[in-house]
């Protein structure tokens, strides 16, 4: 990988090319029956349902598999509850790691991120070991090709965002959580295509980590998320190319 490469960028990117359709589904369901259980069978007045519903269609999921699983979390059906967890701990060179879960069994989780942190040159933390290192934020990307960042600059300052950048052939923007569900909106009403959108911790500051470090944070990362139950990995790296060292 040449040039910086955030790993919030990186696991899009992988995501796309590497992720296995029924363990995106697995996750997604999850979220849903989660999301309906704490707030309601409404997506309208439920944004953590609704997010979980586009990211749903984003990745083509049959109609009836949603509104089954809005129906186990509403308790209409039988299914599967889920605890809703946060681990921390780190990885090579130090690297903050901060583990979003969904699990039914806290026991196996917990057993086999030892297992994986461990087996790459990480650890498992107490809990607050890492998280003040992370703000939750909502982000929001687009393509660049597709728009200027300048345009989205506009909507963005409008309705009081927090921060526009571009990174490769993406244009990232950041919110605040409480704003997140209304920015998006606004994009929407105005017919901008959203490239990607969710909510998630994005650390404060990067380890920048090159060569075998690099590899074995990544062989670490593509560890954790084969687990059942992960939702969401959020690490503080760049990748950086040797060349730009020399």
């Amino acid at each position: 990988m040449s040039g910086h490469s955030k790993w919030s960028t990186i696991k899009r990117k992988k995501g796309a090319i590497d992720a296995k359709r029924g363990k995106i589904f697995t996750n997604i369901i999850r979220e849903m029956i989660t999301a309906t259980r704490i707030g309601g069978k409404d997506p309208s007045s439920n944004p953590r349902l609704r997010l979980a519903i586009d990211e749903a269609k984003a990745n083509n999921m049959p109609k009836e598999n949603i509104e089954r699983a809005i129906k186990k979390g509403a308790g209409e059906l039988e299914g599967d509850s889920y605890e809703e967890l946060i681990y921390e701990g780190y990885g090579p060179a130090g690297v903050a790691i901060l583990i979003e879960v969904l699990t039914d069994n806290k026991n196996r989780t917990v057993s086999e991120l030892r297992y994986a942190l461990s087996r790459h040159g990480g650890s498992l933390g107490e809990s607050g070991c890492v998280a003040w290192m992370f703000n939750k934020k909502g982000t929001i990307g687009f393509d660049s090709v597709q728009y200027s960042e300048d345009k989205i600059m506009e909507i963005a300052l409008d309705n009081e965002a927090e921060d526009v950048r571009t990174e490769e052939d993406e244009i990232i923007m950041t919110t605040d959580p409480k704003d997140f569900e209304n920015i998006k909106k606004a994009f929407e009403d105005k017919g901008i295509k959203i490239k990607f959108s969710e909510v998630s911790y994005i650390p404060q500051t990067y380890i920048e980590l090159q060569g075998k470090e690099a590899e074995q944070m990544i062989k670490l990362l593509d560890a954790l998320e084969e687990i059942e139950g992960i939702q969401n990995v959020n690490a503080n790296f760049d990748i950086i190319d040797k060349a730009e060292t020399a």
